[in-house]
Order: C-alpha cells, then sequence, then structure tokens
C-alpha cells in the first residue's frame, strides 16, 4: 500500500518549530524519518539534548497535557522515544482523522499565539490567566469588558449598589467539557499592570472595600449588614450574600476553581470509535478481508522493534477519481494494551493506493500492505485495529494477542522468520515503510505465491559466537524446502559478511519458485553456531498458486 507521502508527523513538526533553530529542526526531520528504520543499534539511554523537549512539555503543551500522559513522558529515556510521544499526543487529539491536517493541532498553536500577543504583562501572554484559560478552551461566547474600572453598578445577586472597580473582564462560555454549560470566568487587575488574574471571588474586583462608607452595597446602605463581614470574607470563594446565585456560591465557585486548574478533557475520537465498534467483543470482518501479521526484531535486551503488517485486497477497496487518478483510501487505527488493559501506545496513519484509469483493473487483483514499528518490552499484548475505507466507511475491527520475545544476551537467537512478497536492498534509496536494516522487506502475510513468483527469505541471527582465529562469526546455514514432509531442496547459506552492533547476522535471500509443483511447502533455515555448539531451526509455510 503506497503510503500517503507527508511530512512526519505535522505535530511534531509544529512543537519543535516553536523551539529549534532551522538547523536543528532539520536535523530533528532526518532523525524522524530515520525512525522508521529498525535500528541497528542498541538504545541509547540518555537525558534530552536539546532544549527542545523541555519547552515542548513546560510551556507549548504545560496545560493540555494531561497527568497520566505527563506520567508516561517522564518515564521516556531517549529522543526517539519523545519524538514518538509527541506524534501520538496529536493524534489523540485530532477531531478528524481521516485528514492530513490535525485541526486541533494548528488550533492549538494559534490561541498560544494569540495569547502571547494579547495577555503578555510583564509575563508571557501564555502564562497569564487568561492565557491559560485561551489555550485551554479558546475565546468565549461572550465577555463583558473594563479595561479601565470606573465606576460600576452591582448585579442584584452581586448586592446591589455602585462602587469603584479595578480593571476587570467576565468570560462566559456556554458549555465546556468535563466542566459544565454556563460557566462564568471573572478576571480581575487589582495592581493595574495588564495582568488579570482569576477572581475567586466578586469582591476582588472592588476598588473600594477597604474604604470605609464607601461603595457600600444596596443591603449596607439599609444598616442590615456591614461591610466589615464583605472584607472579612475577602480571599474565600464565592458570594453568599442576598440575591446570590446558585453559581456564585462558595461550593460552586470552588469546583469551577478547581476544575479549571485540570486539563481540558482528551478528545479521542479514534479510541472512542473503537471502543464503541468493539464492544459486542465479536470481530468484525465482513467489510473488509483484511489479513495481519506479527513479527519481531531485537533492538536490545530490554527493546523488541515489533511489526505490525496489514494486508487488504484492492478488489474489497472503493476507488475514486481524483484528479483523473483512481483512489482508495484507508484510515488505521491500532491501539496496545498490555495483560492489565493498560494502554501502552496507539498509533494512527491514512493510507492510500493510487492507479490510473487503465491499471485499475489490474490493481485490483493485487494486495495493498501497511506496516506500523514500535518498541516493546517482552511481554504479552494485544493491539485492536479499526481499518476504515475512508471513502465507502466500511469498517473493520480486529483484535490481535502476540507475546514479544525477550532475546537472552549470549543465548543465540533469532528474528521471526518473514517470507516476503518482496525483498531488495535498500543502497542509496531512503528508509520507509517496511525498512529492515540495508533491506526493504515487504511480508507476505497470506503467505499465498504465484508459480514464477520469488519467495523472499529475511531472518536476523543474534548472539553468534566469534571464531577466536578469524574474529567473525563461525555459524552454518542451512535453508531445507520440504513438501508433504519430505525434503525437496537444500541449500547452504554463502554469506561472508562479519556481524554488526550486538553479533547479529542478516540472511536475506529470494527462493526461485518456476520448478516448484502448486501446493503446500515449508521453508526451514537451521541454524548451528560452531562455537558454542547451540542450533535453532526456525520455520514458516507457504502456499505456491496453480497456474491460470
Amino acid at each position: 500500500m503506497a503510503r500517503q507521502q507527508r511530512t512526519r508527523s505535522l505535530a511534531l513538526a509544529l512543537s519543535l518549530l516553536f523551539a529549534a533553530s532551522p538547523a536543528a529542526l532539520a536535523q530533528k526531520k532526518k532523525a524522524a524519518a530515520d525512525q522508521q528504520d529498525v535500528p541497528d543499534r542498541e538504545r541509547n539511554v540518555k537525558k534530552e539534548r536539546s532544549n527542545m523537549f523541555k519547552k515542548w512539555i513546560d510551556e507549548d503543551v504545560a496545560y493540555i497535557i494531561t497527568n497520566d500522559e505527563r506520567r508516561a513522558w517522564k518515564k521516556l529515556a531517549t529522543d526517539e522515544e519523545r519524538e514518538q510521544f509527541i506524534e501520538a499526543f496529536w493524534r489523540r487529539r485530532d477531531p478528524d482523522p481521516d485528514t492530513e491536517l490535525n485541526e486541533y493541532l494548528e488550533e492549538h498553536y494559534e490561541r498560544v499565539a494569540y495569547a502571547n500577543q494579547h495577555f503578555a504583562s510583564g509575563i508571557p501572554g501564555w502564562k497569564t490567566d487568561r492565557g491559560r484559560i485561551y489555550i485551554m478552551y479558546g475565546p468565549p461566547h461572550e465577555k463583558e469588558t473594563h479595561p479601565t474600572g470606573g465606576s460600576y453598578d452591582r448585579p442584584s445577586y452581586h448586592g446591589g449598589g455602585s462602587t469603584t472597580t479595578y480593571p476587570f473582564e467576565v468570560w462566559f462560555y456556554r458549555h465546556l467539557p468535563g466542566i459544565g454549560s454556563g460557566v462564568e470566568i471573572e478576571f480581575v487587575d487589582p495592581t493595574g499592570t495588564g495582568e488579570y488574574r482569576i477572581a475567586r471571588s466578586p469582591e476582588e474586583k472592588d476598588a473600594l472595600l477597604h474604604i470605609p462608607g464607601a461603595g457600600l452595597t444596596l443591603m449596607e446602605q439599609l444598616g442590615l449588614s456591614t461591610k466589615a463581614d464583605r472584607v472579612a470574607g475577602m480571599g474565600t470563594f464565592g458570594y453568599s450574600g442576598p440575591g446570590a446565585r446558585e453559581s456564585d456560591s462558595p461550593f460552586s465557585r470552588l469546583i469551577l476553581y478547581t476544575d479549571l486548574q485540570r486539563p481540558p478533557q482528551v478528545n479521542d475520537v479514534l479510541e472512542k470509535n473503537l471502543l464503541a465498534t468493539s464492544s459486542s467483543g465479536a470481530e468484525d470482518t465482513s467489510a473488509l478481508d483484511v489479513s495481519t501479521k506479527v513479527d519481531f526484531y531485537r533492538a536490545s535486551d530490554e527493546r523488541v522493534m515489533t511489526a505490525i503488517t496489514i494486508q487488504t485486497d484492492n478488489n474489497d477497496l472503493t476507488f475514486k477519481d481524483v484528479g483523473g487518478v483512481q483512489r482508495a483510501r484507508l484510515n488505521i487505527y491500532g491501539r496496545v494494551t498490555n495483560l492489565s488493559g493498560r494502554r501502552i501506545t496507539s498509533f494512527e496513519d491514512p493510507v492510500t493506493t493510487d492507479a490510473t484509469v487503465e491499471e485499475l483493473s489490474t490493481a485490483r487483483d493485487r494486495k495493498s500492505a501497511y506496516q506500523r514499528v514500535l518498541p516493546l518490552s517482552p511481554g504479552n499484548y494485544k493491539v485492536d485495529l479499526l481499518i476504515r475505507d475512508i471513502n465507502s466507511g466500511a469498517t473493520t475491527v480486529k483484535a490481535i494477542g502476540f507475546e514479544v520475545p525477550k532475546f537472552a544476551p549470549e543465548k543465540l537467537g533469532t528474528s521471526t522468520l518473514v517470507l516476503a512478497a518482496k525483498l531488495q536492498a535498500l543502497n542509496d534509496q531512503l528508509p520507509g515503510m517496511f525498512s529492515i536494516g540495508p533491506y526493504k522487506v515487504l511480508p507476505n502475510v497470506s503467505g499465498s505465491y504465484k508459480r514464477g513468483q520469488d519467495v523472499g527469505i529475511y531472518m536476523q541471527v543474534y548472539n553468534a559466537g566469534i571464531d577466536q582465529t578469524t574474529l567473525r562469526p563461525a555459524v552454518d546455514v542451512e535453508y531445507v524446502l520440504l513438501k508433504d514432509g519430505k525434503e525437496v531442496f537444500k541449500q547452504a547459506e554463502d554469506w561472508r559478511g562479519s556481524a554488526d552492533a550486538g553479533q547479529r547476522l542478516t540472511l536475506a535471500r529470494l527462493l526461485p519458485t518456476s520448478n516448484l509443483a502448486p501446493g503446500e511447502y515449508e521453508i526451514a533455515v537451521r541454524v548451528r553456531d560452531k562455537v558454542s555448539g547451540q542450533s535453532l531451526t526456525p520455520t514458516a509455510k507457504f502456499q505456491i498458486q496453480a497456474d491460470k
């Protein structure tokens, strides 16, 4: 499946743009592009190498990141992990995942810019109370402003009477998710410096509060209450005098003040769709015929690169004309959880398959594939997949359980034995989807090949012993092809290279099928370490289709 070419993570680019120089940003983009490859080196645990990530967490998203997300961020150890986190952070908040544009991300940075431009007062606008509320919830639906203060007639629900006030504003929101409806927030500037602060009670804007006999309420003018009561109540929440509204009660104002300190609710559209669609507990595979495969490659003793591959039949996809090109569009969302149900990570990508009008009939007979590579610790996981045809709306949900293996040090091990539909050296090509080290490996998820189509065989061997006389790995590798349990082909590996970092060997070859009869086959790769005496024989099955 030809993934739609776009800048890797608009979210990451915009986030880092606010903190990085052009040179630093270019370097980060290159690192992000390289991240799609399975690492050839150990996981480098190190401190953040620049202030870019610190600015992102402490400034850019300080008000909208949840506590769980902040705790997860603190556990990240590499810049690559931080980049992946930032990409997933914005993706969770994308209101329309089927488009390339993340409207939430763009609006967020527009709000930050607006806050810095309009609310600065000796400190950056984003640090002020008005800036914080604006960044979190956007512009109010209604706003009452008193930029110079002055004479003011109190409403009856605040005691009535006339007084003089400091500069103040009242923002009104019809509804704020997670907070409620009819939300009224008052900001007061008691110092006259332009720094408005959220008022706990309506008394904070009264400039005559501490002047005896001035700015009295109606009840104070009638002698039914004293100003000393209001002065004594300064610093408490709300207003409880005669005619007070329920929304001004101390309890309601305390709740509102507390709620406004929390980050806004996350509108995780895809997460909700996945939960709603999979609530029945059964897979829905009637919409799209989707095949999946999970492969594992060692990155370090504690990290395994887990490649999740999804394959669809083009004949099931809906193609639409886009500027003379026939285009099928899918949106793929995945959520990875551990045995306890805690979400480890999630991913989402729009992908496309294009064909000309003349190629369409041929393209429908082919398959398309997508792959996501995730660094995971050894253990048991489940990935829930939501795959939607954007053109037709057809949606399929699949749940796949898998165990990430632990590659013990000093013990001979191998990656998954991958049977590939396409296997080629990258040479001067840039790494991209399906890149593993120096190769592009497109798995054949169905395991079905046409007669004459080469069967790609790819595998990595770990912790091979080193012959002290040659200082090279001493490993015998033999490929054995079986049909109905009988050997029909055998060939030894004739590689001459040395192991790379971590004593890893790469086995990659093409098996011709022109002379193979149609039917079921099994390929076994016999690996024997002549230094340690350890041996392994991973296997994989495939089918050769009869000629039509």
